[in-house]
């Protein structure tokens, strides 16, 4: 994975300069209960649920108010039911936010999505869809999606 240019000072400042990997400054700076809660977003519970694959404890009620809306369909619902904005992995306002992180990031979540949904559905191809806005500078726009083909 190519580091984002927006840490490449923050990364190059540590040992003096000398600078340090992604991996090694995660093992710096990260904390273990930072990294199960992150589980929640690199390796989601799915569920089936009325046909409907979703993010685990998705509510029926949840279900039954996208499907009353005029022209849904089965895909609309699990896209809107699955909608992930990037920026909501992180608290409100967080200032590190950035273009290129939220695109490193939604790429790679893009894949482990398409992983986990074909292995755990086999039997239920999903097209996972990485929302990236022309006006890159919108961050409240990236997102990832996802729906039964």
């Amino acid at each position: 994975m190519d580091t984002p240019s927006s840490m490449a000072d923050e990364l190059q400042a540590w040992n003096g300069g000398k600078g340090i990997d992604l991996s090694a400054w995660v093992g710096c700076e990260g904390r273990f209960s930072l990294a199960v809660g992150y589980l929640t977003v690199f390796w989601p519970q799915f569920e089936l649920i009325d046909g409907y694959i979703l993010r685990a404890r998705t509510t029926v009620d949840s279900i039954r108010s996208f499907e009353g809306r005029a022209g849904s369909t089965r895909q609309s619902v699990e896209a809107m039911l699955n909608h992930l904005h990037l920026t909501d992995i992180q608290y409100l306002g967080c200032p590190d936010a950035s273009a290129d992180k939220l695109l490193v990031l939604g790429t790679s979540l893009k894949e482990i999505y398409e992983a986990k949904l074909a292995w755990q559905f086999p039997d239920r191809p999903c097209t996972v869809s990485l929302v990236v806005p022309e006006d890159t500078n919108d961050l409240e726009a990236y997102q990832l999606t996802f729906w039964q083909e």
